[in-house]
């Protein structure tokens, strides 16, 4: 089934989480966006769901990229899915078609080719040999004397036999059992970067590699993105977090900002002022793509964030290296 394209690609561009996840396929650290099983949860994006947030929010973030166009998708798996709380953690039971009971015992049907005679692995099995109950040869050669027949299941609980048993489900967060019929069966994907996407991304999406590979060479600790609580005891994440020392930190924040209408609003410096007065870092840095609104301007000086307006990214770099010449090793806090 052909896919709708629904929602405006640069609508979803000027989703900050879409420049985090996006810089992470074109600087190479993610090629292939494969899910991870989780034994409680199903299968789940670790990568995305550290920038989006839980499990369901980091697939439905997904599937705005596929249906705008930016990730390509192709089927991983399917997974089974309780109607009643939707967890993955599903398990199969094997259960007997006559009182349900998944109390079942397999076993397997072997035939004695030479006399014919055919019944479950059990009764030939004596003192680990196998010996035919009708005639009392030692079948020793597969597919020769003794072939394997099929398999044979009996119920534990109403004693009944059969050879198929009736598969249903348990959820294992919820304890609910349902059957097939019942239950969430959904796709599973894996996800790539449309190469058409390469052509029309801006510097930001590509910046954030180079700017975390230059922190970590001047001997920083480096997170992209970057988690850090604040004296309010919230979690603030900037697109990078460079840290160095132990005992006194020197912290400093990286957020990148662009515009497809060519300035970048204003309302970058005040969300990031909101974050920097609660962290308190040492330096914070704003990188404009590709240059900052005039209320903008004010803005960042009168919050003490170091505002940086480049066009590519060479400059990008060269301005925030320059920045930070003479920068200490570490500072009291």
């Amino acid at each position: 089934m052909a896919k709708n394209h629904r929602i405006d690609r640069s609508e979803v561009f000027r989703d900050h989480r879409t420049e985090l996840i996006l810089s992470k396929f074109l600087s190479g650290e993610v090629v292939r966006l494969d899910p991870v099983y989780d034994p409680k949860y199903g299968y789940t994006y670790p990568i995305i769901e550290k920038i989006v947030g839980e499990h369901a929010e980091s697939r439905a973030f997904l599937n705005r990229l596929y249906e705008s166009d930016i990730l390509k998708r192709e089927i991983y798996d399917k997974e089974i899915g309780c109607p009643k709380c939707s967890s993955g953690s599903v398990s199969i039971r094997y259960c007997c078609p006559y009182c349900k009971s998944f109390n079942v015992k397999k076993s397997s049907l072997i035939e004695h080719i030479q006399c014919g005679y055919i019944d479950v692995e059990d009764r030939f099995r004596k003192n680990h040999r196998l010996i035919c109950p009708r005639c009392r040869n030692e079948l020793t050669k597969p597919d020769i004397n003794y072939r394997k027949a099929g398999v044979w299941c009996a119920c534990q609980d109403c004693g009944k036999n059969f050879d198929i048993p009736v598969p249903s489900h348990f959820c294992r967060e919820c304890r609910n059992v349902f059957t097939f019929e019942d239950s969430i069966y959904r796709d599973v994907y894996s996800y790539t970067l449309n190469e058409g996407v390469m052509k029309t991304a801006g510097v930001g999406y590509i910046l954030v590699a180079p700017i975390r590979e230059f922190f970590q060479s001047q001997g920083f600790q480096v997170e992209s993105p970057g988690f850090l609580k604040g004296k309010s005891g919230a979690s603030h994440m900037f697109d990078v977090a460079a840290s160095k020392g132990e005992i006194s930190q020197y912290v400093i924040v990286v957020d990148l900002a662009m515009s497809p209408e060519d300035v970048v609003s204003e309302q970058s410096i005040i969300a990031m002022f909101a974050k920097v007065y609660d962290v308190m870092p040492d330096k914070a840095f704003l990188i404009a793509i590709p240059r900052m609104s005039e209320n903008g301007r004010k803005l960042a000086d009168l919050y003490k964030i170091e505002l940086i307006e480049v066009k590519d990214q060479k400059e990008a770099m060269k301005e925030l290296e320059s920045s930070l010449v003479g920068a200490p090793v570490q500072a009291p806090r």
